[in-house]
């Protein structure tokens, strides 16, 4: 574990290095939990978006996007629970005076018991070998029993407070923190206080005058756009049922505990999209879009080993299945993307709160009614993170150099090719601009001229790009250059005229895409 910690503070201090993440306002000393995408943080991050809204909108002929205010009417939060519910368990140490997520502590606690079952098989993995049977080995050995019966007895007990009749049960919460010995990380007592409720949401007013100003909220999520405008998109893009409407936003939440970089944020974006469904419908929708989106996901080829279903214990109010896509990151699997069948709930409250008449008229059915909603929501943010963490390697060359090098996916990487003149002199560097010049309508292309060109490799390595190209004295006599991949490290000569058609489809979006059919 402490390992893995190590190499999520390289990345992080990658992150900075090479220009992908900067904490906000870093020449005032940051502000928490805020942070600023750099010139190749801006340009991972937009690829990342475009493979997720062209697989929503150009795969699917029946979803379409929207792009909502951040501001909306007060009485949306009212309406979506958001007001009322929208809130965090929190605890208090009185010795360090820092504050924690109560139901993260617990899950902290429970990840803890799963850690001590999977060393002691591991351990025995190593011991017996192909002739290792794990059923046999989690029913039989006397550790994994023990750790698995603590697991279970919390897990029951954290079921119970947070399922509790008249929402999260604060004191059981407690108690089972005092119960468990968890201790504060900072000060390693259990001075604890006790659990509290906090809302998430930024207030804000609108109007000119003090006295004429009304409280509106920055939207902790961007779902909420997308169902007062049902009715409009419906109508206007004469939709029928089933049909999805997505949209990419930024969203807000006053997290006490934000933490892991960029994990958990103050503010952050969200790529979501609403697929209304008939009701009744709901349990065979929610299967698919399960299907469709680890498909997504796995696409990048990170590997299946990475990737998991939490499903949850605990449904929102308004939910009858919900899931989590999971993906292995140097602290543990974490949420990446949340799937949920959300029933009619949102319709219905706005309808209800609006006074307006929010249904579906069914013409094969020749009824009316309120449509079911099975959601998909991604965090642009931890998706981000994700490919940063699995990307970064610190590479032992033949020679006993190490490099360090980003195999971000070719279609993601922020600069596709960066083109070098070997010199600067003998026409090499307008030779290389003449390359750039005719290829940069196509992708993303670096000139680069600087230092010598193993120093020159390895700045392209360290930000992903998975092209080099080199310009020599050969070049100006024949008009081959040197293309190196990023990945191999493997060199060839080819010929300037098929450089595009070498390049250009393995670094687009389109080559993604085509995976998904």
């Amino acid at each position: 574990m402490a390992q893995q910690e190590d190499v999520f503070k390289k990345i992080v201090s990658h992150c900075k290095e090479y220009g992908f993440v900067f904490p906000s306002s870093d020449i005032y000393d940051g502000l928490g939990a805020v942070y600023d995408y750099g010139q190749n943080g801006v340009e991972l991050k937009n690829n990342i978006k475009q493979y997720w809204w062209q697989s929503m909108v150009l795969l699917h002929e029946n979803i379409v996007g929207i792009d909502a205010a951040i501001f909306m009417h007060p009485t949306t939060w009212k309406a979506s629970g958001h007001v009322d519910a929208f809130n965090d368990p929190l605890i208090d140490n009185r010795d360090s005076k820092k504050r924690y997520r109560a139901d993260v502590l617990i899950e902290e606690q429970l990840a803890k018991y799963e850690d001590k079952i999977q060393k002691e098989i591991e351990k025995a993995q190593k011991r017996f070998g192909d002739a290792f049977d794990e059923a046999q080995f989690r029913a039989t050995n006397q550790r994994v029993l023990e750790n698995q019966e603590k697991y279970d007895a919390l897990h029951k007990r954290y079921q119970e407070v947070m399922n509790a009749e008249g929402g999260i049960d604060l004191e059981g919460m407690k108690q089972i923190i005092l119960d468990e010995g968890i201790v504060c990380p900072i000060s390693g007592t259990r001075n604890w206080t006790d659990v509290r409720q906090f809302n998430l949401m930024f207030k804000t007013e609108m109007g000119s005058t003090a006295d004429g100003a009304s409280t509106i909220y920055l939207r902790p999520e961007t779902a909420q756009g997308i169902f007062v405008n049902y009715l409009n998109v419906q109508k206007t893009g004469r939709m029928k049922l089933p049909f999805g409407i997505a949209q990419i936003g930024k969203a807000f939440r006053n997290e006490i505990v934000a933490r892991q970089f960029i994990f958990r944020m103050r503010e952050f974006e969200q790529m979501e999209m609403q697929f209304f469904i008939q009701p009744g419908t709901e349990l065979d929708w929610f299967a698919k879009w399960k299907e469709t989106r680890m498909k997504w996901h796995q696409n990048l080829g990170f590997g299946a080993e990475n990737y998991r279903f939490h499903d949850h214990d605990k449904l929102a109010h308004y939910a009858n299945a919900a899931t989590d896509i999971e993906f292995r990151m140097p602290f543990g699997f974490k949420e990446v993307e949340g799937i949920h069948s959300r029933t009619n709930f949102d319709l219905s409250q706005h309808a209800k709160y609006s006074g307006k008449k929010i249904e579906y008229f069914d013409p094969d059915r020749n009824e009316s009614y309120t449509p079911y909603v099975i959601e998909t929501s991604i965090g642009v943010d931890r998706m981000f993170l994700s490919i940063m963490c699995h990307s970064f390697e610190e590479q032992q060359l033949p020679d006993g150099q190490t490099r360090t090098v980003l195999h971000l996916p070719a279609a993601l990487a922020p600069v596709k090719l960066a083109v070098f003149p070997l010199t600067k002199k003998d026409g090499m560097p307008e030779k290389a601009q003449e390359i750039i010049n005719e290829l940069r309508f196509h992708f993303n292309c670096k000139y680069e001229e600087k230092d010598q060109i193993g120093k020159r490799y390895r700045r392209m390595d360290a930000i992903g790009c998975p092209y080099c190209v080199t310009v020599d004295q050969q070049t100006l006599e024949d008009n081959t250059v040197t293309l190196r991949d990023r990945d191999t490290m493997e060199q060839k000569r080819v010929l300037i005229s098929e450089l595009r058609s070498i390049i250009e489809d393995k670094v687009s979006i389109t080559s993604l895409l085509k995976k998904l059919l």
